[in-house]
């Protein structure tokens, strides 16, 4: 690296990543905290092909919080896993990716379908900044009832309202407004849920 992007600036560079500023991620405590994560997901992974009652313990030393009548069926890919909150009787299917660089929040009564991506690192546009190793992440919220269907990716800093629909193979690039259901690639908002609706 070239440039000194961190003169004057004392602190390391987990400090920076969790104040959400540009960062290298080469932190030792941050290399810990993902190797343990790694370990966590492979244990949990393991406990429910073996049907071991202590899966869910597992899952909750792995993730930040966990509500009750969660299920998330492994495999579950994780940057650290602390970062990641999980309400009340969500439901998420197999290979989330959940990199959570910075706070992924999941509310109440979601369901996400198989291999969901949420998606907190950003990197530079600039080519030597990015060259230089430099990244950054924004937070991700989803409300309470979002559904995400099949294959939906969910882009750095985007919040997803409550009771809304994101389409099966979506890449959601921006904010989603509360009941509505976005499709497409950038998802865009189709139409508005009725109290009634069926699909």
């Amino acid at each position: 690296m070239s440039t000194d992007y961190f003169a004057g600036d004392a602190r390391t560079n987990r400090e920076r990543m969790l104040a959400g500023e540009l960062y290298i991620a080469d932190d030792p405590e941050s290399a810990r905290i993902a190797r343990k994560a790694v370990v966590l997901s492979d244990a949990y992974h393991r406990a429910v092909v073996a049907g071991e009652e202590g899966a869910r313990g597992i899952l909750s030393d792995l993730v930040g919080t966990l509500g009750p009548d969660v299920e998330i069926k492994p495999p579950l890919f994780v940057d650290y896993g602390e970062n990641i909150h999980v309400g009340a009787r969500t439901f998420i299917n197999y290979n989330l990716t959940a990199l959570d660089v910075a706070p992924i929040v999941i509310g109440e009564d979601c369901q996400l379908g198989p291999n969901v991506q949420l998606l907190t690192p950003t990197h530079p546009i600039a080519p030597q900044p990015r060259r230089d190793k430099l990244e950054a992440a924004k937070p991700i919220t989803l409300g309470d009832n979002v559904w995400l269907g099949g294959g939906v990716i969910v882009c750095p800093g985007v919040t997803i309202g409550d009771n809304s629909v994101i389409g099966a193979g979506s890449v959601v690039t921006r904010d989603i407004p509360a009941n509505v259901v976005a499709v497409g690639n950038p998802a865009r908002v189709i139409r508005e849920i009725g109290d009634d609706d069926r699909g």
